[in-house]
């Protein structure tokens, strides 16, 4: 049964600072918009499904993290302030299984299709392994901190970051510690939040509270850069040392023409590119400040009719802040493109979703804009907002909204720029129509 939700077409305009109306998605070819001639309506609330267990809620009314798609056996799993693991069913939002824990669950889960698990942590410290089947234990690991960052599986081992400053290397299959390396909480004010793990080439990467930034062995853990000190170059900026020092961003790698590089944020001091070697910098935006997300974005040429100009590949690294709003920089450059404040509260990570961008408001709703300079294309109004960043595949969407709702959504628009879907995967759930 479909379920509607108010989609507030007529106010986007004046909730979108800075915009004069609904805007047309353009895709990789400005010139060219795919959606100029029809209007918007893009996004369509195909169920609203209660998941939250109103006698295990306590503390803020905010559901965070993000839902993990297993797009085969189409299960959606993600965490609730009820302290529970879901997994849900995809096609219609069915509750197949709840695994309870000690403490809030704000975690994206880790989905291992090879062994039909999943590893998610909770604020009561400790790492889960469930069977994805059942929800049944396999094993769990105490960290002594509350782990809110998805976990990364990389060359046989499992890596997590905790919120009192701690990398830690797993072995999956039995959650044993293979190596882990910490560093002392920075003195003085701290934002909600950390970083999470990032594996590139033969390195992890992450941010710690103290505001530095470190490579490590992806085996040993040993160190493999020197500490890269953010807090003191947003010291030289400020002339004075912040308040708030931490490196909250999970890194991202990416190559630009400088070279292989790691972008990473500083809540006070802004939005670096580190060289994904040494830890240099390559360069700085300290405009970009209160950054808690980032995400690079890819969109590939698309074809053109014979005879018409060929469309340019682009790439952007856009910055969600609770400060400056979402930010379009520049990757080679760190310039800024474009920025769109946002009327209330924060907005979550950035999610692809067929050539244009999904985000969450904490106290709006379910946004679609566009990643060429962030204009508005679409949104639904949530009562309560929606802090957890939504999960996508295709033209699906998922989420859990702050007063407890799983959302299954659908978007209509222009060809994906995403690989097609593979056979079986078109009936992930139910489209509308």
């Amino acid at each position: 049964m479909r379920r509607s939700s108010t989609t507030i077409l007529t106010l986007l305009g004046s909730l979108w600072l800075g915009l004069s109306g609904c805007t047309a998605l353009s895709g990789a070819n400005p010139e060219l918009p795919l959606w100029m001639k029809r209007p918007s309506g893009s996004l369509e609330v195909v169920y609203a499904e209660s998941a939250v267990v109103q006698a295990r809620h306590s503390g803020e009314p905010y559901e965070r993290g993000q839902a993990e798609l297993d797009v085969r056996g189409r299960r959606v799993f993600l965490g609730s302030s009820d302290r529970g693991l879901y997994a849900f069913r995809a096609e219609d939002g069915t509750q197949l299984w709840r695994f309870e824990t000690l403490g809030f669950v704000q975690c994206r889960p880790l989905y291992d299709p090879n062994a039909d698990t999943v590893y998610f942590g909770s604020n009561d410290g400790a790492l889960y392994r469930v069977d994805a089947k059942n929800g049944n234990l396999r094993w769990r690991f105490m960290s002594n901190s509350e782990i809110s960052r998805q976990p990364i599986m990389v060359g046989g081992l499992l890596y997590v970051t905790n919120a009192n400053d701690t990398l830690m290397a797993l072995d999956p299959e039995t959650g044993r510690l293979v190596w882990h390396q910490h560093r002392a909480p920075a003195m003085g004010m701290e934002v909600a939040g950390y970083a999470g793990p990032a594996f590139f080439r033969d390195k992890i990467y992450t941010g710690f509270s103290d505001g530095t930034v470190l490579a490590f062995d992806a085996k040993s853990g040993a160190e493999r850069w020197q500490p890269v000190d953010l807090s003191a170059e947003a010291e030289q900026t400020l002339g004075e040392l912040p308040q708030q020092l931490d490196v909250d961003t999970t890194p991202v790698p990416d190559q630009i023409d400088a070279g292989a590089v790691v972008y990473v944020a500083s809540y006070a001091g802004g939005v670096f590119a580190l060289d994904a070697e040494t830890g240099a910098q390559v360069w700085s935006n300290p405009g970009a400040i209160g950054v808690s997300d980032l995400y690079l974005w890819n969109e590939r040429a698309r074809p053109t009719p014979p005879g018409t100009p060929e469309s340019a590949p682009e790439k952007l690294l856009i910055a969600s802040s609770g400060i400056g709003g979402l930010i379009g920089l520049d990757p080679e450059t760190g310039k800024e493109r474009w920025r769109r404040r946002l009327p209330h509260g924060g907005v979550s990570v950035p999610v692809p979703m067929q050539g244009a961008l999904l985000i969450s408001a904490s106290q709006l709703g379910i946004f679609l804009v566009s990643p060429l300079g962030g204009e508005l294309i679409d949104g639904l109004h949530v009562a309560g907002g929606v802090s957890m960043a939504p999960a996508v595949f295709g033209n699906r969407a998922f989420v859990l909204t702050n007063g407890g709702r799983f959302l299954g959504l659908h978007m209509t628009g222009p060809v994906t720029s995403e690989p097609d879907p593979k056979p079986g995967d078109q009936a992930f759930f139910h489209v509308p129509g």
